[in-house]
């Protein structure tokens, strides 16, 4: 067949004044052209038919995360193996005249085929990692991690491959020089074989995800995890600098991961106030009339008060404040706090509601609000807990009470005048 087309096409030379023989090089030449315009239309059937047919469904297609293969022109590096497959088939059979050239064309279009196979998967995984962050799926499985390391395993797979074209041995024999050479890139990817490892640790338990608020003190991490990859973690931090962390040091050092915080809804508040004890006391009957007016109180005292009276009917001499049961001011002012939290808008109901008294310490008895906010967004937290605490220290003269703070220069100023009277 291959001698009936270079008599052809010496015939129509010769016909258009052209002496050629069927061996020459110009006979050659113009099947190498022919070659060249059979690929060329071969990719141009390609490119416009199939792979624009193909791009027509999948933008007429109800979903939208298949026009990410579009972006990433997968479809398109797929034509390009139409004309080089036409090439790989053709020019072996008009170049047998000429060995050496033949042999050179061949491995050489065989290993762009290898490098272009390659490319097109690239782009594919590429296409895979972008509908993961769409369809929020890294957030729960590192596919970045793994798209990077198939890429390098492809990457050395090709490699290896197109080295044993371009030199006719067989791929066996270079895979089983890596055995050889396993120490040397133990050393060189040492980072990448951990991180692969703890890529896998840190998806099969869910220990961090994009999107997650981490706190790493040790690397001076805190903020939101922008992005997993196979070597590393990239944390935002709160003042908009960037942290990278090694993948495997979140398996191997302690982390604070704050996703279970954001997922419950709640974020916890525990803070306390001081109270000098100096101002503690037992209320009298005008603050009990007073207090009993305030809408947080006003079902507790009554009820509180009948609970008491009852309580002191057996007991003599109650003329003396430690005989018998009396209301505090630091009680009333706990049981007032509790019912303002519950009431408040911003307090997440089904969650641990609790107000109450610490050990005393050399600066006052510490009571402490253990609540938590429905909403946890950084910004709203801190001025929800601001309000709140706001609000108990305007609110503690109407108690009596007075929250400790240690002396300043003004008090002593105070005091060293006072002393002088």
């Amino acid at each position: 067949m291959n001698t009936n087309w270079r008599i052809e096409v010496a015939s129509w030379l010769t016909g258009m004044g052209i002496n050629s023989q069927p061996t020459d090089g110009i006979s050659t030449s113009v099947l190498l052209v022919a070659c060249l315009v059979m690929a060329s239309i071969g990719y141009f059937i390609a490119s416009h038919f199939f792979v624009g047919g193909i791009n027509r469904i999948i933008r007429r297609s109800s979903v939208t995360w298949d026009d990410i293969f579009i972006r990433f022109k997968m479809f398109e590096r797929l034509a390009m193996l139409v004309p080089l497959l036409i090439l790989d088939f053709l020019l072996p059979i008009v170049l047998t005249e000429h060995q050496v050239l033949s042999l050179f064309i061949d491995r050489t279009l065989s290993a762009l085929l290898v490098f272009l196979i390659i490319r097109a998967i690239y782009a594919g995984l590429n296409a895979v990692n972008e509908i993961a962050d769409v369809k929020m799926i890294n957030r729960r499985l590192p596919v970045k991690s793994f798209v990077q390391l198939t890429k390098l395993f492809l990457f050395f797979i090709g490699l290896i491959v197109i080295i044993a074209v371009l030199t006719s041995q067989s791929p066996v024999y270079f895979f089983s020089g890596l055995g050889v050479a396993t120490g040397f890139v133990m050393l060189v990817f040492r980072d990448t074989i951990l991180g692969f490892v703890a890529g896998i640790q840190l998806a099969a338990n869910r220990m961090v995800s994009k999107g997650d608020w981490i706190q790493m003190d040790k690397y001076g991490a805190d903020g939101a995890v922008e992005d997993v990859t196979l070597t590393t973690v990239k944390v935002r931090n709160w003042d908009n600098t960037i942290t990278m962390i090694p993948a495997y040091a979140l398996v191997s050092d302690a982390f604070k991961n704050w996703r279970g915080m954001s997922e419950s809804g709640g974020r916890r508040i525990k803070r306390s106030i001081n109270i000098d004890v100096n101002s503690i006391k037992f209320l009298s009957d005008d603050e009990k009339n007073r207090l009993s007016k305030v809408n947080y109180l006003k079902a507790y005292l009554p009820q509180k008060l009948s609970e008491i009276t009852a309580a002191n009917q057996l007991i003599s001499d109650l003329e003396m404040p430690v005989n018998g049961r009396r209301l505090t001011n630091i009680g009333t002012f706990r049981i007032y706090l509790q019912e303002f939290l519950r009431q408040h808008p911003k307090i997440h109901k089904e969650m641990t509601l609790m107000v109450r008294q610490l050990a005393p310490t050399t600066e006052g008895l510490p009571i402490e609000l253990y609540i938590f906010t429905n909403d946890t967004r950084w910004a709203y937290y801190e001025e929800i807990q601001a309000d709140i605490f706001d609000h108990i220290f305007a609110v503690l003269p109407e108690f009596e009470l007075q929250a400790f703070q240690n002396p300043t220069g003004i008090d002593m100023r105070a005091i060293n005048r006072q002393s002088h009277y």
